[in-house]
């Protein structure tokens, strides 16, 4: 990989991770359109998911600041009803990470799972649109924020876009989209992390193909790009329509099973 290559990679994780157009479905796309072919390592794949989970901690730095002044008053508040909620919402990703991760990585090698996965994600990302908001004084019930989770866990099938899959369903069960936004983005958060780690001692990145520079230039790229479509996607969520989403991954997800008829 080059650093070209790279910052191309890079910019489509930074906008496609907070886009609910499905970073992963992208990257595979990107990927088999660069030439570069399925990952030999995953220090580059690591490298550009903590860029983007920096641009979360940056956007989100005083909710998160707010959350760990409450934590560490060592007393039931609404920062630990959250932070209790967010926990609760990492349960079926957990369950899905010991029980399927061989079954799951199997998917990243076939285009066609990202073709009819971006259908799914055009589908639930119309569906939920329009629906009834609702308010709740701490944004996400228990019920809401495992259920949420479950979207989560799901989509790690490449192509279903993971913003698309936890905001869509927070909205289907009521939720209020400013509320099931940051929930949605915070919430990943300590998934990505765990698994950086796990695989930092592991030994799975100890040895990598991709050089310094490419890994520079794509951490810079996807967490420029991170940033800016955190903030986008936090405005058209609280304000705008869906379905310009849903309507674009109909469109690429048609394409890439077209292409592969």
């Amino acid at each position: 990989m080059n650093w070209l290559q790279a910052l191309v990679l890079g910019l489509i994780q930074g906008l496609t991770e907070f886009l609910p157009v499905s970073s992963s479905g992208h990257l595979a796309i990107g990927r088999e359109l660069l030439g570069i072919g399925a990952p030999d390592d995953l220090l580059f794949e690591v490298t550009v998911h903590a860029a983007t989970v920096l641009a979360t901690i940056v956007v989100f730095r005083r909710q998160l600041a707010d959350l760990l002044r409450g934590l560490f008053k060592f007393r039931y508040n609404d920062q630990t009803e959250y932070v209790l909620k967010i926990c609760v919402s990492m349960i079926p990703v957990f369950v899905v990470g010991v029980f399927f991760k061989d079954y799951v990585e199997d998917l990243f090698s076939s285009l066609a799972v990202v073709g009819v996965a971006l259908l799914v994600t055009a589908l639930i990302l119309f569906l939920s649109d329009n629906v009834h908001q609702g308010r709740r004084k701490n944004g996400i019930s228990y019920v809401q924020a495992f259920v949420i989770g479950i979207a989560q866990a799901l989509a790690v099938v490449p192509g279903l876009s993971r913003s698309g899959a936890t905001i869509s369903t927070g909205l289907l069960c009521g939720a209020e989209r400013g509320n099931v936004a940051q929930f949605s983005f915070l919430m990943v958060l300590i998934p990505v992390i765990g698994e950086a780690f796990l695989s930092l001692i592991g030994g799975s990145m100890s040895v990598s193909s991709v050089d310094a520079l490419p890994l520079a230039v794509g951490f810079a790229s996807a967490f420029i790009s991170g940033l800016f479509a955190c903030r986008v996607m936090i405005s058209l969520v609280r304000k705008a329509s869906l379905k310009w989403f849903a309507l674009y991954c109909a469109i690429v997800g048609t394409v890439v099973l077209i292409s592969l008829a």
